[in-house]
């Protein structure tokens, strides 16, 4: 991969539709980072997003944090993240976004968190506590230089002219939250939200658009793909890998898209 190019960019350029999934690292166990990825591939996945737990997980709902709680007790640190990711590039070719909070990033050193990034074989750094006009003025630069692509969240309360604004500032893609509420799964999409998917969907905006959060098999992927490019998956899994352990993955995957081969 040249400076030039992007795994996300070039994977989204696919017409398959995209699935994501999303695992905190260090769940279960301390060491199952390299594996749950390895098989993630495996089973046909398109892109990963890796959580780097964080004790304050606003954003997420009571499974991410508890998957967050128990990685931190198990020993897991944005310098061991990176530690278990060298080499990865050897065995995992899709795309990987590391998805995480601001406040280890800047502890880490943003532009050392960056550099790491690059060296690793991150594509995508998604932060949803990092205000894109903050982003913009301090750190931009530092995630053009290690070709690492900001991705930013919409919601349905977003007006229009600030998700224009954040789909110019997004590379990659643009990361739709279904809801005003914290991941979870939900029984199902309602009118609300397919009035949003197909608000957003007429927009034309000039990112490929993921949907996250209440996504969790076969029927609600369908839904959320019906306008936009793919769709993530995170509690569902890692309920899955907590009842499972990672050697479960094939299976769950399979569920959520029958029929497309590992």
């Amino acid at each position: 991969m040249t400076a030039q190019t992007n795994r996300i960019t070039e994977r989204m350029k696919a017409p398959e539709k995209v699935l994501s999934i999303y695992f905190t690292a260090g769940y279960p166990a301390l060491e199952d980072t390299r594996t749950i990825l390895k098989n993630l591939q495996d089973s046909g996945v398109d892109l990963v997003e890796i959580g780097l737990p964080f004790s304050d997980p606003l954003a997420d709902g009571p499974t991410i944090q508890d998957s967050s709680t128990q990685a931190l007790h198990n020993g897991m640190s944005t310098a061991k993240l990176f530690e278990q990711l060298e080499g990865v590039r050897e065995e995992i070719d899709i795309p990987l976004v590391l998805m995480g909070y601001f406040n280890p990033m800047l502890q880490f050193g943003v532009e050392a968190f960056c550099k790491k990034c690059q060296e690793v074989g991150i594509d995508g750094i998604i932060m949803p506590d990092l205000p894109v006009d903050v982003y913009q003025r301090e750190y931009q630069e530092i995630y053009e230089r290690y070709n690492l692509l900001p991705i930013f969240l919409i919601t349905p309360q977003t007006p229009e002219a600030r998700i224009r604004e954040l789909d110019e500032a997004s590379k990659g893609f643009l990361y739709m939250v279904s809801t005003a509420s914290t991941t979870g799964a939900k029984s199902g999409f309602g009118e609300e939200q397919f009035d949003y998917f197909n608000r957003i969907d007429q927009m034309g905006l000039q990112n490929e658009q993921v949907v996250g959060f209440g996504i969790h098999d076969s029927t609600t992927f369908e839904q959320a793909t019906s306008t936009a490019k793919g769709a993530i998956i995170g509690s569902a899994f890692i309920k899955h890998l907590g009842a499972h352990g990672p050697e479960g993955t094939t299976d769950f995957v399979q569920a959520i898209r029958p029929g497309k081969p590992a």
